[in-house]
């Protein structure tokens, strides 16, 4: 029976759990404070506070690292790469700790894994945000100087189509779906055959989201852009962290947004519009696959709200079976990729620059 860490940092929590094979031992998500967070200039400054609080979780739990057959860490943000489970090496530690062009919290798992590891058991991640199966057409923009760029929710909607496949008694890599993540990012994209071969940067395109625009009148956002009214920071924070439902009604809670659509006809137009605004996405999606679609997958945690997920199957149901897994499988993800490779079902692939 293998035993395997698994790590995955947000942005203001840590989450952590142990697993037996494909079993949740225990978990705990450790939260940080704005003002304990506020005190590091620099995201890699908070290794040693991370790892002191996964410590204390494993001996709190009675193990040591010792006990572990692998640890499995969230992908950070690397170059563009093929899906699948990687061995974290030094070269890939060095990179997220002083090169990666993006700094994001999921940076911290690989290099904070290797540290605990010490050596003495493997470090995996598996499918990180920057897995990048485009097909030629997909990466042109409309304009030679901008290429589209593939970053997507790829953990959890890699996961959700690998339970999709087995549960319609079918290959993974057999299988056409269109999957939708509906977080505080949404990320729509045609899977074909096992690969993600367009998908929405949920930063600059598709739907708009609780928290983000998605995608804008070009001519208005050059506008605003020169306007002198804001700066790069805080116009990149209007459309993303400050876009989306936030913009319009002052909440990034679908359940609150649904709320208020109950007694408001403003909020019932926002709320939607961004149904609207996905189901089109949806649709694009199904031409991209020639209309040849095993099923659309909804996942995430606003695939919660029945109502709101109505809205959508009203426009889209008709293009093929639609299948409901609510919430996030990351940390189940995780455990399972590394376990493919314990139990040679996979070859874990080597990262390099």
């Amino acid at each position: 029976m293998y035993r395997i860490l698994v790590i995955n940092p947000g942005s203001t929590s840590t989450k952590i759990a142990v697993f037996e094979e494909n079993k949740i031992i225990v978990s705990e998500e450790v939260t940080h404070s704005t003002e304990e967070l506020d005190k590091y200039n620099r995201l890699m400054d908070q290794i040693e506070l991370r790892k002191s609080e996964i410590v204390e979780f494993i001996e709190k739990y009675g193990y040591k690292m010792t006990d572990f057959d692998a640890i499995a860490a969230r992908g950070g943000v690397l170059p563009p790469l093929e899906s699948g489970t990687y061995k974290v090496n030094e070269e890939m530690v060095d990179y997220l700790k002083d090169k990666t062009k993006i700094e994001h919290a999921s940076n911290l798992a690989a290099v904070i894994g290797w540290e605990l590891a010490n050596n003495e058991i493997p470090v995996f991640i598996t499918d990180p945000v920057s897995v990048d199966e485009f097909i030629p057409e997909s990466r042109i923009s409309g304009i030679p100087e901008i290429e589209r760029k593939s970053l997507f929710h790829a953990l959890n909607m890699k996961s959700v189509a690998r339970k999709a496949a087995n549960e319609l008694k079918k290959n993974y890599e057999e299988c056409n779906f269109i999957i939708v993540h509906l977080g505080g990012g949404i990320s729509i994209g045609a899977q074909r055959k096992g690969k993600m071969i367009d998908v929405n940067n949920a930063n600059d395109e598709g739907p708009f989201s609780p928290e983000r625009t998605g995608e804008l009148p070009v001519g208005d956002l050059v506008k605003i852009a020169f306007s002198k009214k804001y700066d790069k920071r805080e116009l990149k924070k209007r459309y993303i962290g400050k876009g989306g439902l936030v913009a319009y009604l002052g909440t990034n809670d679908l359940r609150v947004a649904m709320k208020k659509a109950e007694h408001d006809d403003y909020a019932k137009k926002v709320v939607e519009a961004m149904a609207y605004q996905i189901s089109k996405e949806i649709g694009g999606m199904a031409a991209v696959l020639k209309g040849d679609v095993d099923a659309i997958i909804i996942t995430g945690g606003m695939a919660r709200n029945e109502i709101f997920i109505d809205m959508i199957k009203q426009r889209v149901s008709k293009i093929a079976l639609i299948m409901l897994y609510p919430g996030s499988f990351e940390m189940e993800a995780l455990a399972e990729g590394a376990l493919r490779i314990l139990k040679s079902e996979e070859k874990a692939k080597e990262w390099e620059m």
